[in-house]
């Protein structure tokens, strides 16, 4: 088949490769520019190495894109991991139209965090849907979804790039396949099931230590590798990645005070929350590399009773 790809960074390459290494051709790439100083954009590069023609419009709904789509002639677009809003004038060119992924169960988790926020929730299943794009976010009839256990200690990343990623880009192709032969069958989503959410970052990433521990770990778990949960000590940001929860199990084993310091070892140190503590294993200071608890302990010369938040 003839597809035209909309999309950007490692998941976009990797659907890209994914067709061609099956015999379809690619016949165009659309991605957003590079802002300025930042990283190249992998399907761009990728794109550009193997002579695909290549598509950066600043936006989707101009007369430049819609143009660029009917030239191509493809017999169906695919939406790997989109942030410019792609207009249905656009979309419905392709022969069979576009299909996109989304890496949550629609129609819950709508969103451009959909990955963290199950996490962060403490739901223990997750998922991908590939739905047709329409004029609402996320919000067009479902073609096909995978499903996904959200295990105890997983983590964004874990969850991402050991599951949705991989599972995601043979979603992209098994319902290509399904909708250039004419054997899907789309279903409106639910909307009394429906939830949306914003952005996760750097606000919303914020630890509160009189939350419940098991709050306070989720968050951590759902943000690891990024943003990063944090909290501050002497008023320096500290972002905190590798971490174990422990909880109280009698009034007896209370120890410390909320968002304390309280214990110290070779390897790690805890915190208080409310329930529990959360022991920490790698964090990153403001601005810093990534660095050991151990490490961590002796810089700041770390000891029992030393407050963290605030």
């Amino acid at each position: 088949m003839r597809v035209a790809i909309i999309g950007q960074q490692e998941f976009g390459k990797a659907v890209m490769e994914a067709f061609l290494a099956r015999g379809d051709e690619v016949v165009g790439v659309f991605t957003a520019p590079e802002r300025e100083g930042a990283r190249p954009d992998p399907l761009r590069f990728a794109a550009q190495e193997k002579g695909i023609r290549l598509f950066q419009f600043p936006n989707l709904t101009g007369d430049a894109a819609r143009e660029a789509m009917q030239s191509l002639n493809a017999d169906i677009g695919i939406m790997a991991y989109v942030v410019q809003f792609a207009p249905q004038e656009l979309v419905n060119i392709p022969k069979h139209g576009t299909i996109q992924y989304h890496p949550s169960l629609l129609p819950k988790y709508r969103g451009p965090s959909s990955i963290n926020w199950p996490i962060v929730c403490g739901e223990v299943e997750t998922g991908l849907t590939v739905f047709r794009p329409d004029d609402g976010l996320d919000e067009g009839p479902i073609v096909l979804q995978k499903a996904t256990p959200i295990l105890p200690d997983d983590t964004l990343g874990s969850v991402y790039y050991d599951r949705l990623f991989p599972l995601g880009v043979q979603a992209m192709l098994e319902a290509a396949d399904l909708v250039v032969s004419g054997k899907h069958i789309e279903v409106a989503q639910d909307e009394s099931e429906a939830s949306y959410e914003g952005w996760l970052r750097v606000p919303e990433s914020r630890i509160s230590w009189s939350n419940h521990v098991n709050y306070v770990y989720n968050l951590i778990r759902g943000c690891n590798p990024a943003p990063g949960a944090w909290t501050t000590l002497n008023g320096r940001r500290i972002h905190l990645f590798e971490v174990k929860k422990h909880l109280f199990r009698t009034f007896g084993s209370v120890k410390g005070k909320i968002g304390a310091i309280s214990e110290v070892d070779e390897t790690s140190f805890r915190v208080t929350a409310q329930g529990g503590q959360i022991e920490v294993f790698t964090l990153r200071m403001e601005d810093g590399k990534k660095m050991t608890a151990d490490e961590f302990i002796r810089q700041e010369g770390l000891s029992v009773g030393m407050q963290l938040g605030g």
